[in-house]
């Protein structure tokens, strides 16, 4: 992605930095100021994309030489952007990691020109990432044990975004995707059924079934709900025996509309009643994690379920109060102290205790140079510009398995907790931003 994909006035106050000769290390993080109201935690997301930028950030010349066109860039600007590569340090949570209000996710040490440019589009990648396994990992939780495919690419908000959705997705537990590149770019499984318009397209819905079968007949599951759901059920039925002396079996079928509950134990019944015990029910259509949470918990035999809008838009909370601030230049501590917008200062680490149960209890966010009991949650992930930590989109997979599986019973409800999670202020901290408030008065 280009060195452009980022806000002008990242370039102007590169160019005031450079003419001030303002270049020492500066130490900016990334966190979120609050949750949504529909949220209990956070599941980070995106930071491999966000190392990969990092890591090949560089201007082309025929970038340099657009900037140089607007006017008012000088040449001490546009010979530094020729040679431009990120040169700092990056410590963050590791993909997967549940988070909570003003715990940084993600720091970055480096001269102030590079961390100020870099602000963004690391923004820009950990935040939707971020945004969409958190939405996930709710639906994980609605339908434990079920399929979940994402099946949101046509209403996600252009291609970058349907990618990294369905990798956001599968991080934070769902069974893959319906998306065919991202299943090629991250390895993800992929899963397709037919559309509306293939039934349509046949003479009969029966004619339909069978050619879709023999088309696909290692893995044949056919969409029931374009005229008569219950009717096309008993067609499946019917079809079944030849198929399977053709060697193809029905591995399922797909409702997509009406009441879902009620076709669901209709057409279950039909199957079984045919010998079809083994075919399963998939469901889609504009399905979130409460529409599958009433299915589940009213035992409808649904196995799966496909996802899409809620999910690549996170419908109910499509974005997240986060910021990336910085807190430290020229080893001295900076403090922002707008109304209802105060950061905490310093370079800071994330502290995290378990209860006796196994389950999270409560996070410290102190100075980095604290030493407090519990586990650092922010780890070294880049050095000079170069990664030395690398993970899998599996590891973090797991991780977030990890980490959901920690959460304590009231954040695990897609209701608001009634107990939100306990994040701590180390004394040491609140003391330095007393003293720099004081300072600064």
């Amino acid at each position: 992605m280009s060195a452009l994909l980022t806000d002008l006035y990242q370039l102007s106050m590169m160019q005031a930095y450079l003419d001030e000769g303002m270049a020492e290390r500066a130490v900016f993080e990334l966190f979120v100021r609050k949750l949504p109201a529909h949220r209990n935690f956070l599941i980070a997301a995106g930071l491999d994309q966000a190392l990969e930028f990092l890591e090949d950030l560089r201007f082309s010349a025929d970038e340099i030489a657009w900037i140089e066109r607007q006017g008012g860039f000088s040449t001490r600007l546009l010979d530094r952007l020729r040679t431009l590569r990120f040169t700092g340090d990056v410590d963050a949570m590791p993909e997967g990691t549940a988070f909570f209000p003003n715990e940084p996710v993600l720091r970055v040490v480096a001269p102030l020109p590079e961390a100020q440019l870099v602000e963004s589009r690391l923004l820009n990648l950990v935040h939707f990432q971020t945004v969409v396994a958190s939405k996930a990992a709710r639906c994980v939780l609605a339908a434990p044990g079920k399929v979940l495919v994402d099946f949101g690419m046509r209403r996600a908000h252009g291609a970058e975004a349907a990618l990294t959705a369905a990798r956001a997705a599968y991080l934070a537990g769902f069974s893959g995707t319906a998306t065919a590149l991202a299943g090629m770019k991250f390895a993800i499984p992929v899963f397709g059924t037919m559309a509306h318009s293939f039934i349509q397209a046949h003479a009969s819905e029966q004619a339909a079934f069978e050619a879709f079968a023999r088309a696909r007949s290692e893995n044949v599951v056919l969409l029931i709900d374009t005229y008569d759901t219950e009717a096309a059920a008993r067609k499946v039925v019917q079809i079944a025996p030849e198929l399977m002396r053709q060697g193809i079996a029905i591995r399922g079928v797909r409702l997509d509309s009406g009441d879902l509950a009620a076709h669901a134990f209709a057409v279950r019944a039909i199957l079984d009643q045919g010998g079809l015990r083994d075919t399963t029910i998939f469901s889609s259509g504009n399905l979130d994690e409460d529409r599958v949470q009433a299915l589940v918990q009213c035992g409808a035999p649904i196995d799966g379920f496909g996802i899409g809008t809620a999910l690549d838009t996170s419908s109910d909370a499509p974005f997240l109060d986060a910021v990336y601030k910085l807190q430290e230049y020229a080893g001295i501590p900076r403090r922002k102290r707008s109304e209802g917008k105060a950061t905490w200062p310093g370079r800071k680490q994330v502290f995290r205790n378990y209860g006796d149960d196994g389950k999270i209890a409560f996070d410290t966010v102190a100075l980095a140079d604290e030493l407090h009991r519990g586990e650092p949650l922010l780890v070294p992930m880049m050095r000079g510009g170069r990664r030395i930590s690398t993970a899998t989109l599996a590891q973090a997979r797991s991780c977030a398995a990890a980490q959901i599986a920690s959460l304590p019973a009231g954040l695990r409800r897609l209701e608001p907790a009634v107990n939100p999670y306990r994040v701590d202020i180390s004394t040491a901290l609140r003391e330095l931003a007393r003293a720099l408030d004081a300072a600064t008065a």
